[in-house]
């Protein structure tokens, strides 16, 4: 049931609906916990597969290839037919102690304690003005995920010849968001000497004809309302201007964890990710954590199993047969 009365007490709540959070939730039910309850800000569960209009999905959870937005329904299925309350468009906004949360939603402002809650918020992409680099904000410039939700989810074009910035895998996924669109990159460009990703992924530029320029970086933006062209130089010193509609920014993901720097966890400032034990439980007994915001760049699959993984250590925690935190 999406969207159930949430101004209550449940045994686990859990914070973000993707495969980490999910696949929690389903692990839990199986294993007897009652009441499950899955928060997510956005308007529909599934977390970021939703975005993906590409495979390969599932083939570790499901033995199938699926489509992002395929598998995030099927995710989001399971839960349900599990038993497991989902309420979207709701925020978490303060991690209390002792597992009451403080939340703000359609139906109103209010407060839930959980048992136990696990925090699934995942990462978010860097953009352009966290990269410092200088420039106005122009039409054309943007994330993969701010893509990928405008061409999944909206069916918007922003742009039709652009330079994707990074090389990690999520650079890849936005090369086939653009071929899926009908988007042509003009190039992909890497600050490193290599890319960013492993064997045979990044040769995926060269059989979508995309030139790949490594050792390269951007030293001038150029336009006015919408950006016309991008200055470059490699590592060599050699400079040259490449015309262009758009500029996307890839990878160097972030972990979402501004509830827990704004919070009483303990943090870790060089990874941004709270601090967990061996069983994914943080500085207050009654928080977990997985997925993405532990260790960005996690795929979909194993954010799914570390969700079923921490599920169980949950489960055993609440029966009390959990060592105690050291």
């Amino acid at each position: 049931m999406l969207n159930p009365p949430i101004y209550d007490n449940c045994d686990v709540a859990i914070i973000g609906a993707g495969p980490a959070g999910l696949a929690a939730a389903i692990r839990l039910k199986k294993l007897g916990i009652e009441n499950v309850l899955v928060l997510d800000r956005e308007s529909e569960p599934g977390g970021i597969p939703r975005h993906c209009g590409h495979p390969p999905f599932g083939m570790l959870e499901f033995a199938r290839v699926m489509r992002g937005p395929s598998y995030a329904r099927r995710l989001v299925g399971e839960a349900r037919r599990a038993g497991v309350g989902i309420s979207v468009r709701t925020s978490v906004t303060m991690l209390g102690a002792g597992g009451g949360l403080t939340i703000a939603s359609p139906q109103g402002n209010g407060e839930l304690t959980a048992k136990r809650v696990l925090l699934s918020t995942g990462v978010r992409e860097t953009p352009q003005s966290a990269r410092l680099m200088s420039g106005a904000r122009m039409l054309g410039i943007c994330t993969t995920g701010a893509l990928q939700a405008m061409v999944y989810l909206k069916g918007l074009i922003p742009f039709r010849r652009p330079v994707i910035v990074g090389t990690e895998t999520v650079a890849f996924s936005a090369l086939l968001t653009c071929k899926k669109a009908g988007i042509k990159p003009v190039a992909m460009i890497e600050g490193k000497s290599c890319p960013g990703t492993r064997w045979p992924f990044h040769n995926a530029s060269r059989l979508l004809g995309v030139p790949l320029f490594v050792e390269t970086r951007i030293t001038k933006i150029i336009g006015g309302n919408r950006i016309e062209a991008i200055k470059i130089i490699d590592g060599k010193g050699n400079a040259r201007e490449l015309a262009c509609d758009g500029l996307l920014f890839t990878g160097q993901f972030t972990p979402e964890s501004s509830l827990v720097r704004m919070s009483h966890l303990l943090f870790d400032h060089e990874t941004g990710s709270p601090v967990i034990d061996p069983f994914g439980r943080c500085s207050d007994s009654a928080y977990f954590a997985a997925g993405n915001l532990l260790q960005p760049l996690k795929m979909a699959m194993n954010c799914w199993r570390e969700g079923r993984k921490t599920a169980q250590w949950i489960a055993k925690d609440i029966a009390g047969s959990l060592p105690d935190r050291q």
